[in-house]
Order: C-alpha cells, then sequence, then structure tokens
C-alpha cells in the first residue's frame, strides 16, 4: 500500500513522492551533461530546446506515477545531473513537497 508519510516509507523516501519532478518546467534543464550523457536520453524526453527535460506542463516527461503516492523515473539510471543532486530532504525537495501539499522530511538532509 502506497502512502506519502515520510516514516513509513522504505528505502527511498522519493518513490513516495515525486514532487521535485512535477514542481517547474525549467526544473529538469541539462547543466553539466556532457553530449554521451544527452545522447542516451530519449529524443522524445528532451525539450524542443534541447536544454534539458520535456515537461507536461510543470511535470517531467520521465515521472512516471502519480506524485505523493507511488513515483518512478522512467529513465533513473541516465537521469540529468540535476536529477541526481537533489537529494530526500534538502532544500529543493522541501520547497516542491510543500508545493503539492506534502509534508518535510525530517531526518534526511539539514
Amino acid at each position: 500500500m502506497a502512502t506519502n508519510d515520510p516514516s513509513v516509507v522504505g528505502e527511498s523516501p522519493c518513490q513516495a513522492c515525486g514532487a521535485c519532478c512535477a514542481y517547474s518546467s525549467n526544473w529538469p534543464r541539462f547543466s553539466t551533461e556532457d553530449d554521451a550523457a544527452l545522447d542516451r536520453i530519449p529524443a522524445d524526453l528532451v525539450n524542443e530546446k534541447l536544454s534539458g527535460m520535456r515537461c507536461e506542463g510543470e511535470r517531467c516527461a520521465a515521472l512516471q506515477g502519480k506524485v505523493g503516492i507511488a513515483t518512478s523515473c522512467g529513465i533513473y539510471a541516465i537521469r540529468p545531473e540535476v536529477c541526481r543532486t537533489c537529494m530526500p530532504g534538502d532544500a529543493e525537495c522541501a520547497m516542491a513537497r510543500k508545493k503539492h501539499g506534502l509534508p518535510a522530511l525530517s531526518g534526511f538532509a539539514a
């Protein structure tokens, strides 16, 4: 049973969240990726400017599932650097969770 209560989430609270991936169409932008890394991302998931992930509204097109219930990344192994640096409980996480009405995570990041 999926829940948005961070106290009962397994190894990663991200799998019951996904808020950072549905925060802003400007969020999943490419910054430090080299050409080889970018070439691994499916073209249909890259925006028209080739500057970041394609979004449907504010939601990254690679995000699967329902925010706050159960989510996953369709390209997790090859996700952009900005996605790799967002950590459970950090300032960006807290901001995204707040936007979706989810409680801040405690015990993960300062």
